[in-house]
This record gives structure tokens, C-alpha cells and sequence, in this order.
């Protein structure tokens, strides 16, 4: 049992913890947590999915990735917008993904107001909310679910009236997509470019 500190992978590399039980995880770790996304629809599909998350356990959604995108087509926030009911009813009974109504719902409905917005204006909208960088956590237990700087991220987005942008939701979308760097000091992604 870890008490939180980095662990050595398959490789011997240490990692942060919660990446090494699983080979998906592992590579969702070293190749994608933690880097700068940037673009409307990438944030857009990060947002989603990290909403669909909301309640379960990340592996879930990872392996069904490629189901969610191609359900959404694709997160490009432009067709989404014109999803209608009868796309709702179809995305209830499609097993490549999470069926819940709320968050389907959500979804679709958060497209339709990113639709309206300008180019650029979600990805200035969210990185104006990365903090200056702090010290790199030690364990696990440094690593908190929310700060000052994703309940502001949250009341910005839910202002906009997007939905299913909690607190939670929107710190795992910050340490998802490179707007705080999670990695513990002794882990091997931690200054991966």
C-alpha cells in the first residue's frame, strides 16, 4: 500500500500513484495528464468528458473515449450545437458511452452556448484561470480537489451558463489539461515537455 508517494512503474520510473494500476492509466499519465491543451473544442471535449466523470471512476471514461467522441462527433462544439432531441434519445441507448440523461443533456446544451461564443474564447476563458505555479506536492495528500482558483473557474463558467461545471469538475479539468502541474516532484512526467 502506497502512503501516497511516488511509486515505480513497469519501467522502474516512479510515477504519481493512482497511474500504475492499469497499463491505460499509465500511458493517459505519461503522455497526456498534465500537458497544455489548448483550442475550443479540445477544452470542450475535456470539460465533457470530465463531467461524465463526475461520480465515477476516471477509467471508465478513458476506455471509452473513443466512444464518446464519436457519439459527440468528434467534441467539434459547432455540430454538437445542432444536436436535437432525437440525437439526445439515440445517445441514451449508445453503450460506447455513459447514458445519463443529465449529463448528456448538459452536454449538448453547454455546445449550444460555446456555439455562440467567439473563436478562442472558451480556451481565454479557462486559462485565465491557471494559477502561477506552485511547489510540486510530495504525496498524493498534497493534491487537493479544489482551490480558490477552480471554484472561480466554476462561477465563470456557470455565469456563461454552461452546466455540470463544479468546483471539482473544473480543478480535474485545470489538472487535466496543463493549468496546474499534479505530478508529484519525484515523478517522472513532472517536467515532461
Amino acid at each position: 500500500m502506497s502512503d501516497g508517494a511516488a511509486l515505480a512503474g513497469p519501467d522502474g520510473a516512479l510515477r504519481c500513484p493512482w497511474a500504475l494500476s492499469t497499463p491505460d492509466y499509465v500511458a493517459y499519465h505519461d503522455e497526456e495528464w498534465g500537458r497544455p491543451v489548448h483550442g475550443d473544442d479540445a477544452l470542450y471535449e475535456r470539460l465533457s468528458l470530465e463531467a461524465f466523470q463526475s461520480g465515477l471512476s476516471w477509467i471508465t471514461i478513458l476506455r471509452r473515449r473513443e466512444g464518446f467522441r464519436a457519439a459527440f462527433a468528434g467534441f467539434e462544439i459547432a455540430k454538437v450545437a445542432t444536436f436535437t432531441d432525437a440525437d439526445a434519445d439515440r445517445l441514451l441507448t449508445d453503450t460506447g458511452i455513459i447514458r445519463n440523461r443529465a449529463k448528456i443533456d448538459a452536454t449538448l446544451a453547454n455546445a449550444r452556448v460555446l456555439a455562440d461564443w467567439s473563436p478562442g474564447e472558451l480556451d481565454d476563458l479557462i486559462w485565465s484561470h491557471a494559477p502561477a505555479p506552485g511547489p510540486a506536492p510530495a504525496t498524493l495528500g498534497d493534491v487537493t480537489a479544489v482551490t480558490p482558483e477552480s471554484t472561480a473557474l466554476s462561477k465563470a463558467l456557470k455565469k456563461r451558463g454552461l452546466r455540470f461545471v463544479g468546483p471539482t469538475t473544473a480543478y480535474a479539468l485545470m489538472q487535466a489539461c496543463g493549468l496546474v502541474n499534479d505530478h508529484l516532484g519525484t515523478c517522472v512526467a513532472r517536467d515532461a515537455p
